[in-house]
């Protein structure tokens, strides 16, 4: 069987959900689906998801909440009525989202994830109706019923390792199980949601679970391209990635995935395919643990990400000192700061920390707790720092590869702050500086993919 999940984008309109059915109804296997709240029709658009929070930030302001209530309602009533589903069908959608505010939370951040997670529920309660009233049989299978339980953090659940044995009973299902994503139940009852994102985390859940043989992931776009079209005009399409190429570029700003998406895909095996809901017939990006390495194309994509600084020290004769690097992590862990990558040299090193991570507040702190255990002999914060990530399984074993891609972004203008090479043996890391950014992937696409034409 296959597991098909379905974005925002693809569910929007009736419109688009007609493609999504002609989808479904022309492959057999496709018999669990993971749908998305309903995204953007149009630039400029709301996703209901978007709605749903503010509808949340309206309660719990204790403000009028008539006018929002009603633009989520239309969403759904649009859908509903592209396929003249009988009003009988459409009203437990009506009454679940009129009655958000009447339910019992602990807390905001509960009352915040339910709101949220109304978005996917109903609207695969919708689209298990519309198949129904279609002669396709459906059943809307709900994450309480199935029995995805997740831990208890609002907004950042991870699945319990003891849900997949009971949603692998669904897998002999006779109908097609519709399935909200982005959403779980704790073992308290409560719902709490995946990180943004998170439907395609749940799609991954039920692949593992259902030891599906493909876990197809429709989007709006044809495949992943080797660079973002936003900065590159044109990319080449990306036809096969290993997970672990995946997931670097994931990191490094790569948005067709949430970058923990695949981790339940990785564990069980289970083998993805990006397609597109408008173009079905295209082949997509198809991702699996091994790829038949191509000498020619040991990259296969380059990707970038801001939002960064770095925590720069150098101290003399450092790598004599026992102990040198755990004392700062201690420190970093003493404030909660997590850390990406810390490149080093003999007597220098740079701590790599997301901008987001480091506070105004916090800075001055962690600065004095390093200067007094350490006493560097130089010790300052750089910011505005940027990630570029060249990706691909032949990267390790391809002679002159780095010298090919320093030489790349010297020829762009741009000044290396910091690398990092050997870490993976997938990808380089360049930081650069934010505004030097996108000339660097520009300049690293045209070196690794123009080249050869």
């Amino acid at each position: 069987m296959k597991v098909a999940k379905f974005g925002g984008s693809s569910l929007a309109t009736s419109t688009q959900l007609q493609k999504v059915i002609k989808i479904i109804r022309a492959d057999s296997k496709r018999k669990a689906i993971i749908v998305s709240a309903p995204g953007k029709r149009f630039s400029g658009d709301q996703k209901v998801t978007d709605l749903l929070i503010k509808y949340a930030q309206l309660v719990l302001a204790k403000e009028p909440v008539t006018e929002v209530q009603q633009q989520i309602l239309a969403r759904y009533q649009e859908i509903a009525t592209g396929f003249d589903l009988p009003a009988s069908e459409f009203q437990p959608i009506s009454e679940h989202i009129l009655n958000l505010p009447n339910q019992t939370y602990k807390n905001d951040a509960y009352l915040l994830d339910a709101f949220k997670a109304a978005g996917e529920d109903n609207n695969a309660k919708l689209i298990a109706a519309i198949l129904n009233h279609l002669g396709v049989p459906s059943h809307y299978l709900s994450p309480s019923e199935s029995g995805l339980v997740v831990s208890d953090h609002p907004g950042d659940a991870q699945v319990l390792e003891e849900s997949y044995a009971k949603l692998a009973t669904f897998k002999k299902s006779k109908k097609i199980l519709v399935i909200p994503g982005f959403f779980g139940y704790t073992e308290n009852g409560d719902i709490c949601t995946f990180s943004r994102g998170g439907s395609d985390i749940t799609g991954a859940i039920f692949s593992r679970a259902f030891k599906a043989e493909l876990y197809e992931n429709f989007t709006d776009v044809n495949a992943i391209y080797a660079a973002d079209p936003h900065i590159v005009p044109n990319p080449e399409p990306i036809d096969h990635l290993t997970f672990r190429e995946m997931r670097e570029l994931s990191y490094a700003g790569f948005s067709v995935f949430h970058d923990e998406a695949l981790i339940p895909a990785i564990e069980g095996g289970i083998s993805v395919r990006v397609k597109n809901t408008n173009q079905p017939t295209k082949p997509g990006t198809l991702i699996s643990a091994r790829k038949i390495y191509d000498a020619k194309k040991p990259i296969s994509g380059i990707a970038s990400d801001a939002g960064f600084l770095g925590i720069y020290i150098r101290k003399y004769l450092m790598n004599k000192q026992v102990g040198f690097v755990a004392t700062i992590l201690q420190i970093l862990a003493k404030h909660h700061v997590s850390f990406e990558h810390i490149p080093s040299g003999i007597d220098d090193l740079t701590v790599i920390i997301r901008e987001s991570e480091l506070t105004p507040e916090l800075e001055p702190k962690v600065l004095h707790d390093i200067r007094e255990a350490i006493h560097p002999d130089d010790l300052r914060i750089i910011h505005n720092y940027a990630l570029v990530m060249i990706v691909g399984e032949g990267i390790q074993d391809h002679i002159g590869m780095m010298a090919k891609a320093t030489n790349s972004i010297a020829q762009s203008g741009v000044s290396i702050v910091t690398l990092d090479h050997g870490a993976s043996p997938v990808s380089i890391m360049f930081g650069v500086r934010e505004k030097d950014a996108q000339n660097t992937v520009r300049g690293l696409y045209k070196t690794f993919f123009k080249a050869d034409k």
